[in-house]
């Protein structure tokens, strides 16, 4: 008899932890901005629409594109949600992630200061920093440390883990820093500045598109970044739902296929 009622009180016990469990985890599914994002119908995007190739807003259309661009548009069809791309800048990029202005970003930097205030997602793509000057000035820059000297222009913009690095990289330049829409480059083709500071993927569509500008050759580019997604750093239903959906769309060669796009 206590053999029977003690194996009673443990099947009752167990039964309450699973009936708890059960509650708990569609208590943090409701509260999960995945379930909200359903119920709505609808997925938010913050995007700068100033990094080529990730995102950038065609002059001709008006309209966003990129490589970006397409895993937006393509998490929105999986998710059967309509998308809708929020105009964003660097600076406040995290900030508007915290305040609820859109579920997520596209793909922004990695780094340990964004981290304490923002959840990331897996990487599925990574970055280095080189800087670009314009062809004519190749003879005073060759290496890292030919920008480091008193006197030098160096453009960043405002906000970019590229702003951090070049104050990083170049503690003797004179750093110059333009807030979004314009752009460190531009300071670059006007003349106001010798340096500007960007990703190798970027660097190589801008020396495409202008003729006069140039990557200093230097040995090798910086601080490699995994980029990802930024999603809210409390939220980890959310997240887990972007990891899988990234792990899955690898497995299908989707990322291959944005890199052909985009990227060559």
């Amino acid at each position: 008899m206590f053999k029977g009622r003690k194996t009673s009180r443990l099947a009752v016990l167990s039964a309450f932890l699973l009936s708890a469990t059960v509650m708990w985890a569609n208590s943090v599914y409701a509260s999960s901005r995945l379930h909200t994002i359903l119920k709505r119908g609808e997925l938010r995007v913050g995007t700068t629409g100033d990094w080529d190739p990730m995102t950038v807003r065609n002059p001709a259309t008006n309209k966003h594109q990129g490589f970006d661009i397409d895993l937006a548009r393509e998490l929105a069809k999986d998710m059967d949600v309509k998308l809708k791309l929020v105009p964003a800048d660097w600076k406040t990029l995290v900030n508007g992630l915290a305040a609820n202005k859109y579920d997520m970003t596209t793909s922004a930097s990695k780094n340990m200061k964004r981290a304490r205030v923002a959840g990331f997602s897996d990487s599925y793509f990574s970055v280095g920093t080189v800087p670009i000057t314009q062809k004519k000035h190749l003879d005073k820059y060759q290496r890292w440390s030919d920008i480091n000297r008193t006197g030098v222009r160096v453009a960043v913009t405002l906000g970019t883990v590229f702003e951090q690095e070049a104050r990083e990289y170049f503690p003797n330049a004179d750093i110059r820093t333009v807030e979004s829409p314009a752009r460190d480059f531009q300071e670059l083709l006007s003349g106001r500045s010798e340096i500007a500071v960007t990703s190798n993927l970027e660097a190589r569509k801008l020396v495409a598109k202008y003729s006069h500008l140039a990557v200093v050759p230097v040995n090798k580019p910086r601080k490699a970044k995994p980029l990802s997604i930024m999603l809210p750093q409390n939220d980890q239903v959310w997240i887990n739902y972007i990891n899988h959906w990234i792990e899955m769309k690898q497995a299908q060669g989707f990322f291959d296929q944005l890199e052909a796009k985009w990227m060559r």
